[in-house]
């Protein structure tokens, strides 16, 4: 039997073999970091046995894999908390999230964030007790009789709601036993750090029609040190909160009147419009055309494109004339019927056909979130419509924009491949032909991605970038989807080089991805304190009396004049005052104005970062900050 390892080393055995064993035979020092491994690809536990030529990758706590299922051994370690502690409780499902992991919980007494305690001093009981984690199978109606024996209801719905034939698997420690596909830590004692973090109301299986069952959040790390990084930096992280930010700085408001849909103040408006402005110079540099498409379409137009089927719980629909409509959640459906106005050669593609398109996405009200999960939105959207053997080109262009925008904002980034989802339509060979072309695409850019399998649209394959913020989280903005699906729903064509018709293949493609949403991230990146180019007030002048107010005024016309975004604070008050306040601002920069200043045509200069500079003369601040925001200067 031969076993083949990560690294391409071949390893020959004469009888099946576990991956502990094969972990051991490797060295020792991997042995004692292994989690788990995979097998042909697949995960499995420690204690798997290969029973036949393979490929087999030992998992530690360095890889994303190894992390999530320590970390869902630490969720089986809570329920197993909960259940000595409140017996008669029900446990739901318990997976894991990002930086952590979720139990929901049906208690018959509700617990409080006071209880989380008493959990966790269980949990290290059972941690320091080092159970061995053991997997078993049982056929489908012993499961249900072995589920309706511990009184857990869910777990039978659960059960029951698998197909026919699926094996059935559990995992025990102790007197423990909960329903799981795993993997699994080989035993409890491998879990070093955890905590649990809060809890919440959830339905289950997400419906409203539902009971409403406690969920528990945790999360849990390799070492306390990497624990303790993760806490300071949601400490930082509610400093830099975009709704409380948002807020002080005058960008936006949410209100009850519309909640989901930002109101936008005039402070706020300047940067999108910045970002606007921004983009719409890149992208007629890059040979884009500008459409707008109508908000509101009837359902025919829906039905063609696909969403009316897979998509309208997310869609707000109206009647019009008797006809039903829906407000568009996506502009490519409008972008299609645009491109099919016209009859096109092969000679015209690519065509690259950008939307600043506003849409509308029916959100719950328990995942809106300030400007990061809302139901109106501005899409910086462009759909490219091409020739096949114009794939890979196009794909290139849009990821060297992409790089071009993030590294603007000094964000780094890391991308991910897409694939099938469960609810697609098309063809095996479609997808199969998209999915290959976008990874010849990443391989040829010689760009770093991972696999995020069945994470792909509905109609096609995609590749998305995932930005890294000034505190190490990540958001997933820009996305390249390939789309062989919508031009044969819409009969899009051109005409090829041999005069017959042909389909063209269509690129979906954003950068910000959400403006507003990447307005949120910013204000949280930057901590509201924009680069000079971003900042709606760039300059504020604070006249330090009434007598220097007529220069003040000069200095901000002077300001104005060069496109800098200036004011001045007339106010009555001392100038230790206005300081502080223009310091809450956030602003780059103040000029204190006086009757030295008035008459040497000077400005005493304060910077947000080094305080006070001193004093130059007006001409070359002018030509300072004037250099900054056209540089787009990021610190």
């Amino acid at each position: 039997m031969i076993i083949t390892l990560k690294d391409g080393v071949k390893k020959e055995y004469a009888s099946p073999v576990s991956c502990k064993d094969i972990a051991a035979d490797i060295s020792e020092g991997l042995a004692r970091a292994a989690v788990c491994a995979k097998v042909d690809g697949k995960l499995v536990d420690l204690a798997h046995v290969v029973e036949s030529d393979a490929a087999v990758e030992i998992v530690t706590l360095k890889d994303k894999e190894g992390l999530d299922v320590y970390r869902h051994t630490t969720a089986h370690v809570l329920a197993q908390a909960v259940k000595a502690i409140f017996p008669t409780s029900k446990l739901a499902i318990g997976p894991t999230i990002d930086n952590g992991f979720y139990y929901d919980i049906d208690f018959q007494t509700p617990i409080t964030q006071d209880d989380l305690s008493k959990i966790e001093a269980e949990m290290k009981n059972i941690i320091k007790s080092n159970l061995p984690v053991e997997r078993f199978t049982l056929p489908r109606n012993d499961a249900i009789k072995l589920m309706t024996k511990f009184s857990e209801k869910y777990k039978v719905a659960l059960i029951k709601d698998l197909p026919e034939g699926e094996e059935i698997s559990f995992y025990k420690q102790g007197g423990f036993t909960d329903l799981c596909r795993g993997p699994h830590l080989p035993s409890t004692g491998k879990i070093k750090a955890f905590k649990l973090t809060s809890i919440a109301g959830a339905y289950w299986r997400g419906n409203e029609k539902n009971k409403m069952l406690t969920r528990i959040y945790g999360t849990a790390f390799a070492k306390k040190e990497e624990m303790d990084a993760y806490f300071a930096m949601l400490e930082e992280a509610k400093k830099r909160d975009h709704t409380k930010l948002g807020k002080e700085l005058g960008l936006f408001a949410l209100m009850n009147e519309g909640k989901g849909f930002p109101f936008f103040l005039p402070k706020g408006m300047v940067l999108k419009n910045i970002l606007i402005d921004y983009w719409r110079k890149i992208h007629t540099r890059e040979g884009y055309v500008e459409v707008q498409t109508p908000i509101i379409l009837n359902r025919s137009l829906w039905e063609t494109s696909g969403h009316w089927g897979h998509y309208k719980e997310n869609m707000y629909t109206t009647k019009i004339d008797g006809e039903d409509c829906a407000i568009k959640p996506m502009n490519c459906p409008g972008g299609l019927l645009v491109y099919k106005m016209n009859p096109h050669s092969y000679k015209d593609l690519p065509i690259r056909m950008g939307e600043l398109g506003i849409v509308h996405r029916h959100e719950k009200s328990g995942q809106l979130h300030g400007l990061m999960r809302v139901r109106c939105f501005t899409q910086d959207d462009a759909h490219i419509f091409m020739l096949p053997e114009q794939i890979t080109d196009e794909i290139k262009g849009v990821v060297r924009i992409i790089n071009e925008v993030y590294t603007q904002f000094g964000f780094k980034y890391h991308v991910e491949l897409s694939t099938r989802p469960e609810n697609s339509m098309g063809s095996d060979e479609d997808w199969e032909n998209a999915t290959n072309a976008l990874r010849a695409a990443l391989d040829e850019l010689k760009l770093d991605y991972v696999v995020n399998e069945g994470d792909g649209a509905f109609y096609g394959p995609k590749i998305d970038f995932h930005l890294t913020d000034s505190i190490g989280r990540t958001w997933q903005c820009g996305t390249i989807q390939l789309d062989f699906q919508l031009p044969q729903r819409f009969e899009a064509e051109y005409t090829g080089e041999d005069g017959q018709k042909h389909r063209p293949i269509m690129i979906h493609r954003v950068v910000f991805g959400s403006i507003e949403r990447f307005i949120g991230i910013l204000i949280e990146h930057y901590a509201g304190k924009f680069p000079v180019w971003l900042s709606p007030v760039q300059v504020k002048i604070l006249p330090v009396s009434d007598k220097s107010a007529d220069y003040a005024k000069k200095v901000e016309a002077a300001l104005r004049a060069e496109g800098l975004r200036a004011e001045t604070d007339m106010r009555n008050e001392k100038i230790g005052y206005k300081i502080r306040e223009a310091q809450l601002e956030k602003l780059p920069y103040m000029l204190i104005i006086g009757d030295k200043e008035k008459e040497d045509g000077t400005v005493a200069v304060r910077m947000r970062e080094k305080g006070d500079i001193g004093a130059m003369p007006l001409g070359e601040f002018v030509a300072k900050v004037k250099k900054e925001n056209d540089e787009k200067t990021i610190f």
